[in-house]
């Protein structure tokens, strides 16, 4: 450690830090632009120059390393003066256009203009004007003369999204910020560029003009798309959803988040959305009201079950849906005597779990890894917020392997970090090219294999990294847990990180798959799984949230085969299902309940509505409540969604990635069905601007 003197307070920090990082830990605010915690020191921009006793001259803080003994002081005349003359520099070419800015409000130049701007000044010549530039549907840069090219979004490119797709081309007052060759930015990570822009030359193009921030409302939420379970703040002006930003977490999304979290919110009010209740007459859908809808669903429900029996009625939940919903449509299915429920829509094999399936190790930890083994999963489109964390560890050294398939892996910056070894094959040979893994470790240990491998080239390369290195983890993706052989790939998956001493985990599909799990929103006693459900027979099905002709490994052939039930209820934010359903019941979205999603590494977090419900929308746990009430379904007395988590998480969940199954090495599979990014749920796939970027048009080439 090193201590330093600043503004007459002494200051310990750890070797090689910087004045600006002790001057972080003190608590003393010192004037910046190019500077941000979590992207490499540039010192172009000179605003935190600060005056340290015996330089000849002001230094910059963010450049400056501490030694022992070392006297800075942030507030002396000859500091103030030297970042006045910084930000007069700043200014010449910037243009006076705050009123109409959109960036007005939370912008980092206006604010310190303010404390360090003069009142007039002496530039009278000319200010210099950027070309226009349109790089894609979600980042505007319409007004790059404002632009101080601070390079924030050039290191967040390569350092964070690791792909660098802003650059900065020519010298002097020729100096622009641009992509090159005409390209767009398609990172899934890029509106972050937005949030660390310190002036308005790169904003929000879905959210221009909509609202001044001093306007909006700010509520804090949790996403509802992958399993980081990323912090949110929610921005509202007249009960409308109008920005959604991150709220930093240094455990869970550090301050980042996927560009699904930011823009999916335009869904929300979109054409699509369901304000009332609907029923089928006649092959004609008509608005009815709440009593003659929920009387209609449970007397069919009655009607069915006496006829056909209670095992003729199943339900498909989405693991988007909350800790609430998921455990009364459990409940309301047991109520009625059925163990039919299911949210592996996309699974292909379904064998009993001896505990709940998560991460295995803590979000956090994946930035500290030294050696990770991926297995069936596109990570980067997949787990935007996980890639960046691995991105982060390989950047420290870490040795990264995938195990994949060509269509998971295609392209050079497939994942956007170099990988150590990759193992390509189709979805068939993953068991065996884990069997292959775990031949040359059994051959370096001295045990025996748990199946026949062969001790190949790729399958040396990483066995040998595996054994080395102390953070470890096998993690098992998307197609990995949709695969048909799912049972035997985690049984390998498990004696592998048993001998190299890793961790083994799921990274999980959706914002609440283990939550899922914990409520056991899956059978229990033998009823019949989602791949039995979707493929037909079942007399009634209730649908929560969940579209099953994209959202389950039947794709299409879905509508078909649950059009042939005598009555299909479907619980949605959106007109949906409406090819094959009897009843639509519009339920809220999560910004219009409160609820709770575990993310990955088990981590509950519960979040309240942002916005009134849209019209006539419920919140689907008391829509479930009202069933069950009407079904004379005892146990469903809540007042809150708060006595419904109580009640739901009473027990606390069994974390286990155990797998007791045997190897199954051989056998036709098929390829596991995986949503694209911007196909994932019904919110994302009604976000016009996602829907507009390269991932997916990508995503609809495949699909078509």
């Amino acid at each position: 450690m090193v201590e330093i003197e600043l503004d007459g307070r002494k200051v310990e920090v750890v070797e090689g830090s910087m004045v600006m990082h002790a001057a972080e830990k003190a608590g003393t605010y010192i004037p910046h632009f190019c500077y941000h915690k979590k992207l490499s020191i540039a010192a172009n921009c000179r605003m935190c120059l600060v005056d340290v006793e015996k330089a000849p001259k002001p230094m910059p803080a963010c450049a400056t390393p501490v030694t022992q003994g070392m006297v800075v002081r942030t507030t002396t005349d000859r500091a103030v003066q030297a970042q006045k003359s910084v930000m007069e520099f700043l200014l010449i070419n910037h243009p006076l256009d705050c009123p109409i800015c959109d960036q007005g409000g939370e912008c980092q130049l206006q604010d310190l203009a303010v404390g360090y701007g003069g009142s007039s000044s002496r530039y009278e010549e000319e200010k210099r004007v950027v070309a226009v530039k349109d790089v894609g549907p979600l980042i505007s840069m319409q007004e790059m003369s404002r632009c101080i090219h601070c390079t924030r979004c050039v290191r967040f490119g390569q350092e964070v999204a690791g792909v660098m797709e802003l650059g900065m081309s020519h010298r002097g007052e020729h100096a622009e910020i641009e992509t090159f060759v005409g390209q767009s930015v398609d990172s899934e990570l890029s509106g972050n560029m937005i949030d660390i822009c310190p002036v308005g030359a790169l904003t929000s193009k879905p959210f221009r003009y909509s609202a001044r921030t001093w306007e909006l409302s700010r509520r804090k939420s949790i996403a509802a798309h992958d399993s980081s379970g990323a912090n949110l703040v929610v921005q509202v002006k007249n009960n409308h959803v109008m920005r959604v930003v991150p709220l930093e977490n240094e455990e869970v999304n550090e301050c980042w988040i996927a560009d699904r979290d930011r823009y999916s919110y335009e869904s929300l009010n979109g054409p699509d959305r369901l304000t009332a209740p609907m029923l089928k007459q006649g092959g004609e859908w008509k608005q009815v009201d709440w009593q003659t809808a929920l009387e209609y669903v449970a007397n069919g429900l009655k009607n069915i079950s006496k006829d056909h029996g209670a095992r003729s009625i199943g339900a498909l939940v989405s693991p988007h849906s909350t800790i609430e919903e998921l455990y009364l449509a459990g409940q309301l299915m047991r109520g009625l005597g059925s163990d039919n429920i299911d949210h592996r829509l996309r699974h292909a094999e379904f064998s009993d779990a001896p505990g709940v399936r998560y991460l295995g190790t803590s979000i956090a930890s994946l930035s500290q890894l030294q050696r990770a083994l991926v297995i069936g999963s596109n990570l980067r489109k997949d787990h935007p917020l996980f890639a960046q964390r691995i991105r982060q560890a390989v950047r420290q050294g870490a040795q990264v392997h995938a195990l994949t398939s060509a269509d998971l892996l295609a392209g050079a910056q497939a994942w956007a970090m170099p990988l150590a070894q990759t193992c390509i094959a189709d979805a068939s040979s993953w068991a065996q090219c884990l069997a292959d893994i775990a031949t040359v470790i059994a051959s370096q240990k001295g045990v025996p294999a748990p199946a026949a491998g062969q001790a190949t080239a790729a399958a040396t390369a990483i066995a040998q990294s595996l054994l080395g290195g102390e953070r470890k983890a096998v993690l098992l993706g998307n197609a990995a847990a949709h695969h048909a052989h799912a049972a035997s790939l985690l049984t390998l998956a498990n004696w592998i990180a048993e001998q190299t001493g890793a961790s083994v985990g799921y990274l999980t599909e959706a914002a609440n798959t283990v939550g899922a799990q914990w409520v056991k929103a899956q059978p229990q006693t033998g009823g019949a799984h989602a791949g039995q459900m979707l493929a037909g027979g079942l007399k009634a099905l209730v649908l929560l949230n969940t579209e099953p002709e994209f959202d389950s490994a039947v794709g299409a052939q879905a509508a078909h085969n649950l059009a042939q039930a005598e009555m299909v209820v479907t619980l949605s934010p959106f007109k949906a299902n409406m090819a094959f359903s009897d009843v639509i019941l519009p339920i809220a979205p999560f910004t219009e309940t409160s609820g709770s999603f575990v993310n990955a590494e088990a981590r509950l977090q519960s979040f309240h509505a942002v916005v009134k419900p849209l019209g006539e929308t419920r919140p689907a746990w008391k829509v479930i409540r009202v069933l069950a009430n009407l079904l004379g379904i005892p146990g469903f007395d809540f007042e809150s969604s708060q006595d419904v988590l109580a009640k739901a998480t009473a027990t606390a969940p069994n974390l286990s990635n155990a797998s007791q199954a045997a190897v199954q090495l051989t056998g036709a599979v098929s390829a596991p069905h995986v949503a694209h990014i911007y196909q994932l749920d019904g919110l994302v796939r009604r976000s016009p601007s996602l829907q507009l970027t390269a991932d997916a048009r990508a995503g609809q080439e495949v699909s078509a």
